[in-house]
């Protein structure tokens, strides 16, 4: 794609959404902020505003800003705000609008925000289930809240969309972890306790075992979905991103020992890499030539 292209950004007034147009906007691309509400970042290129649960309005939107590509990440970012049917509806149905609308728009390049919750990670109130680690593409999923389920349908849809004949030519959906600028990393990762008796009495355990104390820096994530729009394979793929390491301050084999006792580890001979990630994005290297380069322990 030629970095004069035009790149429609939904949920562009979101945290993530700034960092992917500041990434594009780097690379020389021209972007297109498209969100519901009032323009709230001073970033992109221009700005349209549309209700991505409503068809007519996708389209109107992804016609009038001219796309050569799609980043979609206009949807909920977490269901403890709203009813479960809103947030499933929001994550499923604003992707089936905004592929469809590239379909007959000869979009041919669309970069999806999925979750680390499609795995069954994440909000879910039970114990994360998990075959292996480090877990990767091939892992069974397991979803079960409304966010991890939209999360999961997303995914079949835009496979779906993917096997069509005249659908976008390159769709990628992106599992990740929470997203976390500098500023993030240094108040709650650098300057707290990321021991393991520390987060196991702290309210959050719950969330980060479940989420195999896994994250990923905002700019490398943007990283990612650029690259993802420049990507040129045919068909849909599904992708993991996560930084190197963990969040804890503790050897992973030890983590895995700890948390994780009954999951079988695929890592051999030696185990993990001293605080290696639970998260295996080795695919994203491969398709993509995607690694994470930025950790906390920096």
């Amino acid at each position: 794609m030629s970095q004069t292209a035009t790149v429609a950004v939904t949920g562009g007034n979101g945290q993530v959404g700034r960092g992917v147009i500041r990434e594009l906007n780097a690379h020389g691309y021209r972007t297109v902020n498209v969100s519901r509400g009032r323009r709230s970042e001073a970033v992109a290129d221009a700005y349209q505003q549309a209700d991505l649960l409503d068809a007519g309005e996708v389209y109107g939107a992804l016609a009038a800003c001219a796309a050569d590509a799609v980043v979609h990440l206009g949807m909920r970012p977490r269901p403890d705000d709203a009813p479960g049917h809103v947030t499933f509806e929001s994550n499923v149905m604003t992707t089936y609008h905004v592929l469809e609308a590239c379909e007959n728009l000869d979009i041919d390049s669309v970069a999806i925000a999925s979750s680390m919750s499609a795995l069954g990670a994440g909000f879910d109130p039970d114990q994360v289930r998990l075959d292996y680690l480090p877990v990767d593409e091939t892992h069974p999923v397991d979803p079960r809240d409304p966010y991890a389920l939209g999360k999961r349908v997303l995914e079949v849809t835009a496979d779906g969309v993917g096997r069509r004949n005249d659908g976008p030519t390159t769709v990628a959906t992106v599992r990740f972890p929470m997203a976390m600028d500098d500023e993030q990393i240094e108040e709650v990762l650098v300057d707290g306790d990321r021991s393991l008796d520390a987060i196991r009495e702290a309210p959050f355990h719950h969330s980060a075992h479940n989420t195999l104390f896994a994250y990923v820096h905002l700019d490398d994530l943007a990283r990612l979905f650029r690259l993802c729009v420049e990507a040129d394979f045919d068909g849909h793929e599904t992708v993991w991103a996560a930084a190197a390491d963990t969040t804890v301050d503790l050897p992973t084999n030890e983590l895995v020992a700890e948390e994780y006792p009954e999951a079988d580890v695929r890592v051999e001979p030696e185990g993990f890499d001293e605080y290696g990630s639970l998260v295996d994005t080795t695919k994203a290297g491969e398709l993509l030539g995607w690694t994470p380069e930025k950790s906390w322990r920096d």
